[in-house]
């Protein structure tokens, strides 16, 4: 019996305490048997799974993309519950972009598949129907049975999910177990999404009712593909809304995988659609539709606009939108300057630089700033890319198109008078690699410091006091996120309360669990996903009075 070894080295850093959940997602039997994994977790104790874990740690695995690329299993567009051509009988091609080598075709829908989708979900929400007629903690049951069918095909979900977008496959395995984690959590909520009982004024018994607001029309990104899913779908499910989901066109195939598992999961058919497409046809129809009442996007601040003025135009639908940002890391002189050089490293460069909140602005006090730069250039050189399939730190970027804004940026730097320390250029011959890109002196009101990259470029700058930085980490119009580093309570503090940002991370950076909101100011979205904060946008309240008096 071989083991794989997917994250020995990342498994070792304790993100999680239990070992014997980090066995569950470090070890992976190469057949996708998750029954001897459980027997594993139960049978042997955790002295005998750390010893299986250090013997791990001098073992490398090397496969290559043609072993480990995994079957293509659905490819069609998922409406009521079976999978379906595209009216029309389109479709498009799906990309490796480790290879920029076409994977598959998905049918491609637009207008004419939206309303088919959204016509199996409105019936499914139809009232007396079976979804609308279910306990509430039957729901919650649907979905912890959804989790554990995830759990079993782990390893299938984490090689599609490299394959499709690039990223590595320890970090693969780490997003769908924080999938899991996000429609665990909201499968609790199901049975406890309730209304009051109100001392009104007057002779009258008031209660209110938060009910579903019904179908819900959800727009994913492709930087996070599983992981946005199960973020729309479990408030969505949990509040007892019905799903018509576009996937982004770029990275589809583990939505449509899991489409599947939630048939197997018992939903019932209706209940989740999803529809391959692009935004300009499948997404404009969603987020235009008259019989859709909510919609909630991730992506980009410009799309977002869009989205929001076909909301106000059709039926005034509810919108959330989680958008983009330019999100700043402060690093005061008090720390310990190798722990913050890590922090800010894995600030930006984790997932290759593709994500919303990433700390992209690193401003560091000017009392430490030579030496910061200079360890922070050596880690940079030192991030290895890749297959990612091997033991690397860093894959491709998802797109050509994506390569191309990124490597445009980044001559922009270069010609605004940056100063390029280590990076900018593309790694191999085939794929969309980009080289981790350190750029220094950077100065507020270059390219690279108002625009978002949304790849491996790390923008170094300096400051002085802590009313000016405060003063330049506000000035843009993005406010995701932001954090800062220091031993100082006080100077934390004021930093988070007069920074314009969703989330602030002190001494840390990029913790986000399922029980915590997240969203942004000003143009970084609307609304909040995560934690309680995530069902309400899902809800409607409802408020009942009843009169005392004898009619």
């Amino acid at each position: 019996m071989t083991f794989i070894p997917v994250i020995p080295r990342y498994a070792m850093t304790a993100r999680h305490d239990d070992w014997r959940e980090i066995a569950l997602v470090c070890i992976v039997y190469p057949h996708g048997d998750y029954n001897y994994i459980r027997r594993l977790r139960l049978e042997i104790g955790t002295d005998e799974l750390k010893t299986i874990l250090s013997a791990l740690q001098d073992v490398t695995v090397r496969t290559s993309l043609e072993t480990m690329a995994p079957e293509i299993k659905f490819t069609k567009l998922f409406i009521n519950g079976q999978f379906v051509d595209s009216q029309s009988g389109k479709t498009f091609p799906v990309v490796n972009p480790a290879t920029g080598k076409v994977i598959c075709q998905v049918s491609e829908g637009d207008k004419a598949d939206i309303d088919l989708a959204v016509d199996a979900a409105n019936e499914a929400f139809q009232l007396g129907s079976t979804w609308r007629t279910m306990d509430a903690s039957a729901r919650g049951r649907m979905m912890d049975k959804l989790v554990g069918l995830m759990e079993r095909d782990l390893h299938y979900l984490a090689q599609l999910e490299t394959y499709n977008n690039g990223k590595p496959l320890k970090d693969a395995v780490f997003d769908i177990y924080g999938a899991m984690y996000a429609l665990k959590y909201y499968s609790g909520w199901a049975d406890k999404i309730h209304g009051q009982s109100i001392p009104a004024d007057g002779n009258v018994f008031v209660v209110t009712r938060k009910e579903p607001v019904g179908v819900a029309g959800q727009i994913i990104p492709w930087n996070f593909p599983l992981l946005m899913l199960a973020w729309k779908w479990g408030p969505a499910l949990a509040a007892g809304c019905t799903i018509v989901m576009k996937p982004a066109e770029q990275t589809p195939l583990t939505a449509l995988y899991m489409a599947q598992l939630s048939v197997e999961a018992g939903f019932p058919p209706g209940v989740i659609n999803v529809v391959n497409g692009f935004g300009a046809t499948a997404g404009a129809a969603l987020a235009s539709h008259d019989r859709i009442q909510k919609i909630a996007f991730t992506g980009s601040t410009a799309v977002g606009k869009l989205i929001m003025e076909a909301a106000a135009k059709s039926n005034l639908k509810r919108v959330s939108l989680e958008l983009g940002g330019k999100s700043p890391i402060v690093v005061f002189p008090d720390v310990d300057l190798d722990k913050a050089v890590a922090t800010c490293h894995a600030a930006v460069f984790a997932n290759m630089g593709q994500c919303c909140c990433a700390g992209t602005r690193t401003f560091v006090h000017e009392s430490i700033y030579d030496k910061f730069v200079e360890k922070a250039t050596e880690l940079a050189r030192k991030r290895k890319l890749g297959d990612p399939f091997g033991e690397v730190d860093q894959g491709p970027q998802v797109s050509e198109l994506q390569f191309n804004r990124i490597m445009a940026l980044i001559e922009a730097g270069k010609k605004e008078g940056a100063d390029l320390k280590t990076g900018g250029m593309k790694h191999g011959t085939e794929g969309y690699f980009i080289e981790p890109t350190v750029f220094v002196d950077v100065q507020d009101n270059m390219r690279i410091a108002k625009e978002e990259i949304f790849g491996p470029v790390q923008q170094i700058m300096k400051f002085s006091t802590m009313e000016e930085v405060i003063k330049r980490a506000n000035d843009t119009h993005y406010g995701l996120a932001a954090g800062i580093l220091t031993n100082d309570i006080n100077r934390a503090l004021t930093f988070s309360q007069a920074v314009n940002a969703g989330s602030v991370w002190v001494n840390c950076f990029l913790h986000i669990t399922s029980q915590t909101p997240f969203g942004g100011f000003k143009q970084s979205g609307i609304g909040r996903e995560m934690g309680e904060e995530g069902i309400h946008s899902y809800v409607e309240v409802k408020t009942v009075t009843i009169s005392m008096a004898k009619f």
